[in-house]
């Protein structure tokens, strides 16, 4: 995820904006740390934000890369290989064509030209989302292969190169960003396309209070790395952030963090748990 320990405003332009002050790195071989020790303890939890010393999960060696998981027939197909029409981008606050290239049936992270975000917003539902990190990996730590999967465009599932490299627990591939680590190390070699599979439960909010939160249960590579997870927040780096009321669908987005991750075969299934009026 990020490289500043910063508190945001509201909303998807300041998430946005946060997104785009850390492009302005060196490009080659960047260094990231392993972890941090000065940071705040998570609620309900003994463990610091990225704490170093919190366990790393144990590895597990997934089912091969195959073929992309054709999508159901109720899926909302928001990239087939073909083009970014069901995308926009936001660079520097600011709303603008898509950046990133298309080519060979997946598009490429280009740094610097912002997150990409649908048109169409979502909320409750099953998330599939194909990725691969890239080969050879350069940098270290959480510059290796960096992007994320923003559910409601602030609940971050991070996408990250997490094979035989070191990196803070809660911030692997396959972690609720700065939250929660996965049970497991799923992660296939750099290059190999993965899969993720994420069952997600928006929060919900009444007259600006919380009154749920979100949940996920995610699969990583057809491994379970989080059952019914609770998120703690929004997406942030080195602190806690709490929940800001939003709608309950909002436009689902993938990270520019300046490094080239391709994504494949993306589609939502929306869920049944609200009438969307």
């Amino acid at each position: 995820m990020r490289k500043v320990a910063v508190v945001l405003g509201i909303g998807a332009l300041a998430i946005a904006g946060y997104v785009a002050a850390q492009s302005k790195q060196s490009k080659k071989g960047r260094t990231s740390p392993v972890g941090y020790s000065d940071t705040p303890v998570l609620p309900g939890q003994t463990w610091k934000v990225h704490d170093i010393g919190r366990p790393h999960p144990p590895v597990v060696t997934p089912a091969p890369a195959g073929a992309p998981v054709p999508p159901p027939s109720d899926a909302v197909v928001l990239f087939d290989g073909k083009d970014l029409s069901k995308w926009q981008a936001r660079n520097k606050g600011r709303v603008v064509a898509p950046g990133w290239k298309v080519e060979h049936g997946y598009m490429e992270v280009v740094g610097d030209s912002g997150e990409l975000f649908t048109g169409e917003k979502f909320g409750d539902g099953q998330y599939h989302v194909e990725w691969a990190s890239p080969n050879p990996p350069d940098g270290t730590s959480q510059w290796r292969g960096n992007s994320g999967v923003l559910l409601m465009n602030r609940y971050e599932i991070q996408v990250l190169d997490s094979y035989n490299t070191p990196t803070y627990a809660d911030g692997q591939a396959g972690a609720i960003y700065g939250q929660w680590p996965p049970l497991v190390n799923a992660s296939r070699k750099p290059g190999e396309w993965q899969t993720y599979d994420i069952a997600f439960e928006a929060p919900r909010f009444e007259g600006g209070k919380l009154t749920k939160p979100g949940y996920v249960t995610v699969f990583h590579n057809g491994v379970l790395v989080h059952h019914h997870r609770e998120i703690i927040g929004q997406m942030a780096h080195r602190v806690v952030r709490a929940y800001e009321p939003h709608e309950t669908e909002e436009p689902f987005a993938l990270q520019d963090h300046d490094t080239p991750v391709r994504y494949r075969n993306i589609w939502i299934r929306r869920g049944r748990t609200y009438d969307r009026k």
